[in-house]
């Protein structure tokens, strides 16, 4: 299947900035299951000075300046992906979640040595005990690691409201878990933490979801925005992607941004800006499932 991707951070300041340093997560990395067919950053007003490197994860990051006064910046990314139809296994994994603890506690090869980093606490995903207590209901002795994270996933969208308002960026998790609600960040975040501290290797990953489903298929949660969800290092098999917002294993209309400890190492856009007090923030998110009849470029 083939997607183009459309999403646009437009910013308007209270006042004219002078200098603009930025640094953007936006373009998407190449995955087992992801191809990148095409990718760029059209940015308005044009930039002074324009770099890209990768980050200690792989992820494409691209810095650039404005030196020019300007009262307002828009960063559209525009893709164009291709995506297996079929998810890695998911569904079919046989490891007890034990044996993959113990996997990590070994680290024996160098992928899983790689995974280890992510067995441990973040910023924005600390171990706690009532975190861990949460996600251990679905890690009963023995349970296959893919049935316990497919369980743990049904779990929060059945029992977690999805509220956009309801959190920001700063909220604690002891507080989404004891109101019950927030946005995908927020239940990725929960998740990682629980998962970490049963001693399983967990990270965040930043994306997109098809904006208009497929005929049959129901609508997803935050497919207006950029979206998050988790990955579980499973020895056997490699990373398990899991939306626990939407509440199953990740499929064909999740596409891959960036991955992290957590959202601080994947946002799409931070810096530093000079001159102006206050500013507003538009983001859309537009992402279409192609046929064979619509042109193969990520505008068309």
């Amino acid at each position: 299947m083939r997607y183009r991707v459309e999403h646009r951070n437009a910013y308007r300041y209270a006042e004219a900035v002078g200098l603009n340093f930025v640094e953007a997560r936006l373009l998407p990395r190449p995955t087992p299951t992801q191809r990148v067919l095409e990718a760029r950053l059209d940015i308005a007003p044009a930039v002074d000075e324009l770099r890209e490197r990768e980050d200690a994860y792989g992820n494409r990051v691209v810095w650039f300046s404005l030196h020019q006064p300007h009262q307002a910046l828009t960063v559209t990314a525009r893709c164009l992906l291709q995506r297996d139809e079929a998810a890695p296994a998911t569904g079919a994994e046989p490891m007890p979640w034990e044996a993959a603890v113990e996997a990590m506690n070994r680290a024996a090869d160098a992928d899983t040595r790689l995974a280890r980093e992510f067995c441990l606490a973040s910023p924005r995903a600390p171990i706690d005990d009532a975190f861990t207590a949460y996600v251990r209901a679905s890690f009963p002795p023995g349970r296959p690691l893919a049935q316990a994270l497919a369980d743990l996933a049904t779990r929060v969208r059945a029992e977690f409201a999805y509220r956009p308002m309801a959190t920001d960026l700063d909220t604690p998790l002891t507080e989404v878990l004891e109101a019950r609600h927030g946005v995908c960040q927020d239940f990725a975040h929960l998740c990682i933490a629980g998962l970490r501290g049963l001693g399983l290797a967990a990270r965040y990953v930043s994306g997109w979801l098809e904006t208009t489903p497929a005929p049959g298929e129901s609508p997803r949660l935050g497919a207006d925005a950029s979206h998050a969800w988790i990955a579980v290092y499973a020895p056997s098999a490699g990373w398990l992607d899991f939306d626990p917002t939407n509440g199953g294993a990740c499929g064909p209309g999740h596409l891959t941004l960036a991955w992290g400890r957590d959202y601080d190492d994947v946002v799409p856009l931070k810096g530093v800006i000079f001159g102006a007090s206050a500013h507003g923030l538009e983001v859309g998110v537009t992402v279409t499932r192609l046929t064979d009849a619509d042109p193969t470029r990520a505008t068309s």
